[in-house]
């Protein structure tokens, strides 16, 4: 499936949307280059989440919880795991069956990610529009965004 947003807001509605309709447990892969929308839309599903901690790119971190909202929500930000050993622990957090995972950079943790993971790639076609593909083996998650 793919579609375009033209600006924050529709970009903001979807994370809104993802927050509402995605069932706990789902592992959700972001793809894009660096200023890309990925860190943006992460933190419109935490506002959708009713998490009120400011969300930042967990770059340096990996891996940032928010537990104070109505599910929880992991993100990680796998971009300095590239060509690194990745068995610091994070398999016990992907999928977390309470919450939403969110992965930046997912391809450095390609190996611990589930089979029904779903994969938003988002790519810049204007200062603030962008393309959006999406994929998944579930077919389930794939119904959430339409």
């Amino acid at each position: 499936m793919e579609f375009d947003v033209f600006n924050c807001e529709q970009m903001h509605e979807l994370g809104l949307k993802l927050a509402s309709e995605l069932p706990s447990g789902t592992v959700v892969a972001l793809q894009g280059d660096l200023g890309a929308g990925k860190t943006t839309l992460v933190r419109s599903v935490a506002k959708g989440l009713g998490i009120e901690e400011v969300v930042q790119s967990p770059t340096f971190n990996i891996m940032k919880l928010y537990l104070k909202g109505n599910r929880p929500l992991i993100h990680i930000d796998a971009y300095r795991l590239a060509d690194l050993n990745t068995d610091i622990g994070l398999d016990e957090y992907i999928g977390y069956e309470t919450g939403l995972t969110m992965i930046e950079w997912p391809e450095f943790i390609s190996n611990l990610l589930p089979k029904n993971t779903l994969y938003i790639e988002i790519s810049i076609t204007g200062e603030s529009s962008r393309h959006i593909k999406v994929y998944s083996n579930d077919s389930k998650l794939l119904e959430v965004i339409k």
